[in-house]
């Protein structure tokens, strides 16, 4: 039997002025012939990486169950929506961010993703290992717009040395895309807008155009239209849910631009369209994650939740005390307490992250069947400064979850990096100083 019925590019895309606006996967673009196989044009692989700094109380941390999970522990709570799509891993760890001049902060980020030793170094002769996120982006979004996307919350201005002898690069870059080139986080939600979807004009002219409270869709009004009159009901619907989550992100970009225009407080130090409400900013950023991942804009993602030796507090979670010294609790019973609620705290906003991509389609499943994301830490416990026992926990990617592994001998943290890049059809012989691959995650991933 020959089908003949017409299909839409994966890759299309609909442009206006200074906007580019890239489409989910449709059915339209599912070529008819494929259609008793169903694989709805393949779904794409994508990989997330979720930083939270400083460790963890790991008696809260650890589940005290091992295998199956009926419950989680304290910390991880918030995660039992998504039970059965995460896996809890323990005793991992990563020996090469042990630092000779006690700059552990520094190596606890840069180790994360590279598992190689920084060179101790205050100048721009930094030295470290391209990054298993980097290494993915080479493979799996090398035909996407992004090749990797990197996000933080944090405002990057200082430079020179930030840790005992390291360099600033290390402690405030977690992606590398070759030894000597750190990739910077950008932690401005309008700028990530912008580089999703606008691409004309320079960043000023985009943004004054932005600002005659018109949203960017708008100016594909006409284009929108006429797709919609080529697809069927099921499209329609995905594509008015994808331009609605858009309008919503860009409203809330908007709505905090006002906020800030008419707020009496210096704004020096803040871009107009981050929110004043750290947990806010937090959401963007994951909602921004959702949308580029959706529209395939992108397939590898890098988010620092929190830099390294912050001190930001958190008094909406009752801990007005600033995060690092918290840290170094010297196991009192108090600063154990305040260094687990802000773990459950940042865990929650991971969980916030894990719901959005667990309620948005995608072809035959939801963008959590077709990522896989891993939400950990650099150093075990803060106090001592420690990289082993790390708090990992590896979240979607189509394996079975609802899992607590616990390895009898500590692990290298690259052995689980290898695992991820075998997941999403990357395949090495070895990572940094791994030694073979992790139990429990070598299903192969659900599309």
């Amino acid at each position: 039997m020959i089908v003949t019925k017409k299909v839409l590019p994966r890759r299309m895309f609909l442009r206006g002025t200074g906007v580019t606006l890239a489409l989910p996967l449709l059915d339209a673009m599912v070529p008819a012939l494929t259609a008793m196989s169903r694989t709805a044009a393949n779904p794409v692989r994508r990989l997330g990486f979720v930083y939270i700094p400083m460790g963890m109380n790991a008696a809260e941390w650890t589940p005290a169950a091992e295998g199956k999970l009926v419950e989680l522990s304290p910390s991880l709570s918030s995660l039992m929506p998504s039970l059965d799509h995460v896996t809890v891993l323990t005793n991992l760890e990563l020996e090469n961010a042990n630092a000779p001049t006690n700059a552990n902060h520094a190596t606890s980020n840069s180790t994360f993703l590279s598992g190689v030793r920084a060179k101790p170094t205050e100048g721009t002769d930094y030295y470290l290992g391209t990054t298993a996120d980097q290494i993915a982006a080479r493979h799996i979004s090398k035909d996407s717009p992004l090749p990797s996307l990197e996000l933080g919350t944090d405002l990057v201005t200082v430079a020179g040395q930030c840790d005992n002898g390291f360099n600033c690069a290390y402690q405030h870059s977690l992606a590398w895309s070759s030894p000597t080139t750190p990739l910077r986080p950008e932690a401005d939600p309008r700028v990530v807008f912008e580089r999703l979807f606008g691409d004309g004009g320079t960043t000023a002219e985009r943004r004054a155009e932005l600002k005659k409270n018109s949203s960017i869709l708008d100016w594909v009004t006409e284009r929108i239209g006429g797709l919609e009159r080529k697809l069927g009901a099921s499209d329609k619907n995905r594509v008015d849910g994808y331009l609605n989550a858009i309008r919503e992100v860009e409203r809330r970009i908007q709505k905090t631009e006002q906020q800030m225009a008419g707020s009496p407080l210096p704004t020096l130090d803040r871009p107009a369209s981050i929110p004043a409400e750290w947990e806010d900013h937090v959401k963007l950023m994951c909602d921004l994650q959702v949308l580029a991942l959706r529209a395939d804009l992108t397939r590898v993602i890098t988010f620092q939740i929190a830099r390294e030796s912050s001190t930001r507090s958190y008094p909406q979670i009752g801990v007005p005390d600033s995060h690092h010294p918290v840290s170094h609790h010297r196991w009192k019973t108090d600063n154990l307490a305040k260094l687990a609620k802000i773990n459950a705290y940042h865990v929650s906003l991971f969980a916030y992250l894990v719901d959005a991509l667990k309620s948005t389609q995608d072809g035959d499943g939801t963008l959590l069947d077709h990522s896989m994301y891993l939400l950990g830490s650099g150093m075990g416990n803060p106090d001592a400064h420690t990289h082993t026992n790390l708090p990992i926990v590896v979240a979607g990617g189509g394996a079975h979850g609802g899992r607590h592994i616990r390895y009898a001998e500590p692990t290298p943290m690259t052995n689980l990096l290898l695992t991820m890049l075998d997941k999403v059809g990357v395949h090495l012989d070895s990572f940094a100083d791994s030694t073979g691959r992790v139990a429990g995650l070598r299903e192969p991933l659900s599309l």
